[in-house]
């Protein structure tokens, strides 16, 4: 029975796309209704195909099957920072070299389709682990990526490819050692103007035998990257740590990043207290520019 209703549907569509059924009286009225009719089954099967490519997307990312992933993005490809599908790729094949067993999931919120153009809204994830070697111990870590955003569809021989991709906002947490079981989280805000003064603001829930020092940094968000000078400081009493920045003329978006580093004491025996390492933790989070990289894509 499924099949005689797809086929019937199928027949249906056909009829609509190929004759005029009425008569001439009836023509505008009729016409408009086909017009609709039509219109509403093209955008249907647009959302329905968009949706297809995201999954794929979201399981050849994880499989980092590049080629395949390669293959959903057209040539002329660029994101709101100004990225090539080149030089894109090369940053995605770094991450995978970096973080072999990185995961991602993706929630589709919402797509638009304009003819020959459409957006997806998109809330995305990314679970990795890694490890580090400080002062000769062995710390475990976890990154965890968070982002909300837009992907740009353009339909090009019959075909949607991703043509842009826009982040609204991201933030990433590397924590290794202890920091992976406290509470910490550094803000930003998510858009400034070209020259604006903003403050970022990281906040610590410390244990009462930790000591923390810390650095907040601002980069441009470009390629190649350049490494940016850090200057730690002690936690103050308060547990927050505040750096306000200009930001840049350059039309480049940013990320502003803490480094974290902890030390734990304990009584070894009497009369002996040990200090060491015990965490190190990075977070990122992105500030965009309100003046918009040049040729890259646009809300709508």
């Amino acid at each position: 029975m499924k099949t005689m209703k797809r086929l019937f549907a199928t027949l249906f569509l056909g009829i609509l796309l190929s004759t005029n059924l009425f008569a001439p009286a009836q023509a505008g009225y009729f016409s408009d209704k086909k017009t609709e009719i039509i219109s509403n089954y093209k955008e249907k099967t647009a959302k329905r195909d968009i949706r297809r490519i995201l999954e794929k997307q979201n399981k050849l990312a994880t499989k980092h099957n590049y080629a395949g992933l390669f293959d959903l993005y057209s040539d002329d490809f660029v994101n709101s920072d100004g990225f090539t599908k080149d030089t894109y790729f090369y940053l995605i094949k770094d991450t995978w070299n970096s973080y072999s067993d990185i995961t991602y999931t993706t929630e589709i919120k919402s797509i638009k389709v304009e003819g020959d153009k459409a957006e997806a809204e998109v809330y995305e994830t990314a679970l990795a682990t890694s490890t580090q070697i400080e002062e000769g111990i062995q710390l475990f870590g976890e990154l965890h990526s968070y982002s909300n955003g837009f992907y740009y569809f353009t339909k090009t021989n019959g075909q949607w490819l991703i043509s842009g991709e826009k982040v609204k906002n991201e933030k990433s947490f590397l924590k290794y050692g202890d920091t992976r079981f406290m509470e910490m989280d550094l803000t930003s805000p998510e858009s400034v103007k070209p020259g604006e003064y903003y403050t970022a603001s990281l906040k610590i829930d410390l244990p009462e035998n930790a000591f923390a020092i810390a650095s907040i940094g601002r980069d441009e968000i470009k390629y190649p990257q350049e490494q940016a000078s850090e200057t730690f400081r002690k936690l103050p009493d308060d547990h927050i740590l505040e750096r306000m920045f200009y930001a840049n003329k350059n039309g480049k978006n940013e990320y502003n990043i803490a480094s974290v580093g902890i030390t734990k004491s304990e009584n070894v025996t009497p009369g002996t207290i040990r200090v060491y390492m015990a965490g190190i933790a990075f977070i990122m989070t992105r500030v965009n520019l309100e003046n918009e990289v040049e040729n890259a894509p646009k809300d709508k």
